[in-house]
């Protein structure tokens, strides 16, 4: 005699897995949250200048984490007020102004750790490595009270999104941040609400 395998409900058969939020993290930061990391990150340990000249440096100049730890006192003019920025990954390097803020916490960072060859150093006197970046970078998110964690390159996003905000050329931009490919910049104008800012005059 043939045995037959009960049959389960159709509901326990198929039931469907639960849903995900629907949740999407940005990509990039906002210049007062910004702001609000550099102001989070002076207040930490015996190293807040040099934090917060770090995070200010990254937006201020879309700086990899490559290129900052890699980041020398000889690219630095402090007198004339310049940085050479030197871009990884076959990016167009360039030279920056450098404004009041930056020259302050370069000078700063440069009595604080003085005798060194790299601009951004250990208490050893060591270059930083890029975990330590993620680090300094993260804890300051999370001080300064950002809604999810916060990773280095998107105060290179940052960067690329203020400077469009701002009207900038989008090939001024692709060659400040170093892009061979302006296809890697215009992600940052079609975000841009200038584009739209004459559709409704009323």
């Amino acid at each position: 005699m043939l045995q037959t395998t009960p049959q389960l409900p159709f509901s326990a058969k198929f039931s469907p897995p639960p849903k995900k939020p629907l949740t999407r993290e940005r990509k990039y930061l906002r210049s007062p949250e910004v702001k609000a990391m550099i102001r989070a990150a002076k207040k930490v340990g015996r190293h807040g200048i040099r934090d917060g000249g770090i995070i200010l440096l990254m937006f201020r100049h879309g700086l990899r984490t490559a290129e900052l730890v890699a980041l020398k006192w000889t690219q630095i003019d402090l007198a004339d007020g310049y940085i050479e920025v030197h871009r990884v990954k076959n990016g167009r390097d360039s030279i920056h102004p450098l404004r009041s803020p930056e020259l302050r916490a370069l000078r700063q960072i440069q009595r604080d750790y003085a005798d060194t060859s790299y601009v951004f150093v250990s208490e050893r006197k060591a270059p930083l490595s890029t975990r330590s970046i993620r680090h300094i970078i993260a804890r300051a998110g999370e001080l300064a009270g950002i809604p999810f964690q916060v990773h280095p390159h998107q105060l290179r996003h940052a960067c690329g999104y203020y400077l469009a905000a701002q009207g900038h050329d989008t090939r001024a931009i692709q060659d400040y941040l170093g892009h061979k490919n302006i296809h890697h910049t215009v992600r940052y104008t079609q975000m841009s609400p200038q584009r739209f800012e004459n559709f409704w005059m009323d």
